[in-house]
């Protein structure tokens, strides 16, 4: 990569959890050589000043306008984006990324933009040398980085790989944004129009590479089930329906390290069957709903708007634990993640600001073209994490 003017640049910057991004590297990250962009200049001015950093350079780029952007990814080595939703805006963005050699990652839970541009944009970024990571939040990097830790301790307990993964969301505190409520309608209106798109997203394969022939694991829980390992009922968890087609996607990068019969699932540990009756009837009413234009416009003026998100005091209270339990039929793990502020915003937006940092500082061992957080990040990523009090540990074997 030539010398570029900037190491990091974070795009979107005025957005709820760009402001967030925006806060942990100007607190954090004094030395990095970094800038802001987006459309706006007023309100990215604003944003620098609320920082305390009237000087931070600010870069414009309309996501519409494909000469801001490619002169946008020329100017850095990694971009980190929070333009969303990324069906809607992130394309441009990320090919200029590729086309510039620039390296980038985002926030992105939406399976079936991920599936579009892999086809198109992974060759050139192979042919770049551009690292481009999906998913660098609290959906997929506690589940992704999980099943990489958990393996590596199984393999040095036992010899070998736990051959089913199964993840576990626990109790967690925290509140919704904006702009994660207008990325869900995004995906469900897209899915509502065209069946190919709403049977891409209840693919558990969705993001497996093609040339790569496909596992036992079925479709992300939607009911009620028993978790012998755990000894608790669980109920869905909205995040899996990403998080395990990221899990399946790095392993197979990896080359299939875990056997051609590996498994993960992820659900919600709920405290009673009662409660884990509640989740899924709730989580089911809400995603039905969503799919019909009349009931999406009605959960659209109950839910917040883009650019409204948690207060500072719910985000710096909030909390997550998750955990993952490997076996291989005779042996057991556990892994138990654990997070300070809440997963959405505090802790995500510090999951994207490291993984930005492991990006453009570390010396990763992978080329060009489009990961997943373990697949390229991977140690780097997990030595970084528990900077921003986010921890992994092994709690339980067997």
């Amino acid at each position: 990569m030539s010398e570029r003017q900037f190491e990091i640049v974070l795009y979107g910057a005025s957005g709820f959890t760009g402001k967030l991004v925006a806060e942990y590297l100007a607190e954090k990250h004094t030395q990095l050589n970094w800038a802001i962009a987006g459309r706006d200049e007023r309100k990215l001015d604003g944003v620098r000043r609320e920082l305390g950093v009237p000087d931070l350079p600010i870069v414009i780029a309309d996501s519409g306008d494909a000469d801001q952007l490619s002169a946008m990814a020329r100017q850095t080595r990694t971009l980190i984006s929070t333009v969303g939703p990324y069906a809607q805006f992130g394309t441009p963005v990320i090919e200029a990324c590729a086309t510039e050699g620039t390296h980038y990652c985002d926030l992105t839970g939406e399976a079936q933009w991920m599936a579009q541009v892999y086809e198109r944009i992974n060759p050139i970024a192979q042919a770049s040398g551009a690292r481009l990571i999906h998913s660098c939040g609290f959906d997929s990097v506690p589940s992704d980085l999980s099943v990489c830790f958990l393996q590596q301790r199984f393999k040095e307990r036992f010899g070998h790989y736990a051959t089913h993964v199964a993840g576990r969301m626990g109790e967690a505190a925290g509140g919704v944004s904006g702009g994660t409520v207008a990325s869900l309608m995004y995906v469900a209106e897209q899915a509502s129009k065209d069946p190919a798109i709403r049977e891409l997203v209840m693919d558990p394969y969705a993001l497996y590479p093609a040339s790569i022939q496909r596992g036992l694991d079925v479709p992300d829980q939607s009911g009620i089930s028993w978790d012998d390992h755990f000894e608790s009922w669980t109920g869905p968890f909205v995040m899996a329906a990403i998080n395990t087609k990221v899990v399946r996607r790095s392993h197979a990068l990896a080359g299939l390290p875990y056997g051609s019969d590996f498994r993960y699932d992820e659900s919600q540990l709920c405290s009673s069957r009662a409660k884990a009756i509640l989740s899924a009837a709730g989580l089911g009413t809400v995603m039905a709903g969503t799919f019909f234009s009349p009931t999406r416009a009605l959960l659209k003026t109950l839910l917040p708007n883009p650019g409204e998100g948690p207060t500072q005091t719910t985000r710096d209270n909030g909390f997550f634990e998750f955990w993952a339990h490997g076996t291989d039929g005779t042996h057991s793990l556990r892994v138990k993640v654990v997070g300070q502020r809440d997963p959405g915003y505090g802790a995500t937006s510090r999951m994207l600001a490291q993984a930005g940092l492991c990006l453009t500082q570390d010396d990763l061992r992978v080329g060009g073209g489009i990961w997943t957080p373990a697949s390229a990040l991977g140690d780097a990523l997990l030595a970084r994490l528990p900077s921003v009090d986010i921890h992994f540990s092994v709690v339980e074997t067997a």
